[in-house]
């Protein structure tokens, strides 16, 4: 994956956008230090990305949050 500033995203977007199209991924770059912020995917890999499950663990765990956080002594030595 090729990182690139702003402002160089900006000067080749439609350029970057059909490398993206052909399934590479490009990096965007802010600030000073050049920290990477973001990635641009195709819209392919990103509804694989937004599909993925829980995988062996669906349908075999539920979390709840309860109200009432208070646990006495005994109760925490039998967790």
């Amino acid at each position: 994956m090729k990182s690139l500033p702003v402002a160089e995203i900006r000067a080749k977007f439609s350029s970057l956008l059909k490398e993206v199209e052909s399934g590479k991924e490009i990096g965007i770059t802010f600030g000073r230090k050049k920290e990477p912020i973001a990635v641009i995917v195709s819209i392919r890999e990103y509804k694989k990305i937004k599909a993925r499950k829980l995988g062996t663990l669906e349908g075999k765990a539920k979390v709840t949050f309860s109200d009432n956080w208070d646990i006495t002594e005994e109760e925490l030595v039998d967790l």
